[in-house]
């Protein structure tokens, strides 16, 4: 019959899958079924922020990122700081020191000028801040009404500095669980500006670049396990991921995570878990459990993760699950989204 040589249209949920992802289970599906199948190889399968390689003896990290957030300015921010600092926090989180950045900008017909100075001139700052000069790029055009304003590309390469592996692979039982700081502000914040919401007290972006606590972290001899930002999914999403790829079990502490009282009674007011909520200058750190009291005083120093705490703590149980002790004192599995609780955050 002719009607079985026309191909049959897709099922509704895999356009929502393309359409929503990042962060969530939906992604990881995603990225399993069709990536990881198709350009299956040791760097992917690590499932790190990048991709460490070798060249001539020396260690090499590699990572690329777009960046599609909504507003493209915000408290904060925009979408060429974002870029930048995303591209060196994923680079510092397979502990390599950043070399050079490239940027690739989509822009869309009829963009105000004054937005892309704005965009461009942030993102000058930023890697300047970040010690990382932007080597080369590229500019494309597309119609009014496809492009959204601007849509950003970054990609890294840098310096492998850890002295041993970085990665999920090398998380261990007794491994104690840090994090740098607050958690929630920078998906908040956008939340607040594209839908107009005021809440009790002002909220900005946490975006920032953390090579320098990472590099400190190295420089005072701390055995570093994994290092990872907290951005699409927030902690949940990172958690999961480390303990499905170490396959251990990981608990965290509710009462141990800092979280600001402004993100804290705006997830209450819209329904929101702070530890799923994105951040862009926020990172975990798994070490030793003797070497986590030294890991939170060089945290602490710098001013990026002046807030660090430690949160949790690894078991030996290849269940890959994480699990939260409540405020109240009861346990809950933390899993990971099945979606994604704020499209377009970055």
């Amino acid at each position: 019959m002719a009607i079985l040589s026309c191909p049959l249209p897709r099922p509704a949920t895999d356009r929502i899958l393309l359409a929503h992802g990042g962060g969530g289970r939906l992604t990881n599906q995603l990225i399993e079924s069709v990536f990881l199948s198709a350009f299956s190889n040791s760097a992917l399968e690590s499932r790190h922020d990048g991709a460490v390689l070798s060249a001539s003896g020396t260690r090499l990290a590699m990572t690329t990122d777009t960046y599609v957030v909504q507003p493209l300015i915000f408290p904060g921010g925009t979408i060429g700081d974002l870029a930048v600092n995303g591209t060196v926090n994923d680079l510092a989180m397979c502990g390599a020191r950043p070399l050079a950045l490239s940027a690739g900008f989509v822009l869309e017909e009829g963009l105000a000028m004054e937005i892309l100075h704005t965009v461009v001139a942030a993102m000058r700052e930023a890697a300047r801040v970040a010690n990382v000069p932007i080597v080369t790029g590229d500019t494309k055009v597309v119609d009014k009404g496809k492009g959204d304003g601007i849509f950003l590309n970054t990609t890294g390469i840098g310096v492998v500095v850890a002295p041993k592996p970085v990665g999920p692979e090398s998380v261990r039982p007794g491994d104690a669980v840090l994090v740098s700081g607050d958690l929630g502000a920078h998906g908040i914040t956008i939340l607040s500006v594209r839908d107009g919401l005021e809440f009790e007290g002002p909220v900005s972006s946490d975006t920032a670049p953390l090579w320098a606590p990472v590099q400190a972290l190295f420089e005072a001899g701390i055995e570093v396990h994994c290092l990872r930002d907290l951005t699409r999914g927030g902690l949940s999403s990172a958690l999961n991921e480390i303990a499905s790829v170490a396959r251990v079990r990981i608990t965290v502490e509710e009462t141990l995570i800092p979280v600001s009282d402004v993100v804290r009674g705006a997830c209450e007011l819209l329904g929101l878990d702070p530890f799923y909520v994105a951040n862009e200058g926020r990172f975990v750190i798994f070490v030793p459990e003797s070497d986590a009291g030294h890991a939170l005083e060089i945290l602490r120093s710098q001013s990026v993760s002046a807030g660090a705490a430690q949160a949790g703590t690894v078991h030996e149980d290849r269940s890959g699950i994480v699990t939260v002790r409540s405020r109240i004192g009861g346990h809950r599995v933390l899993d990971m989204l099945s979606g994604e609780q704020l499209p377009r955050i970055c």
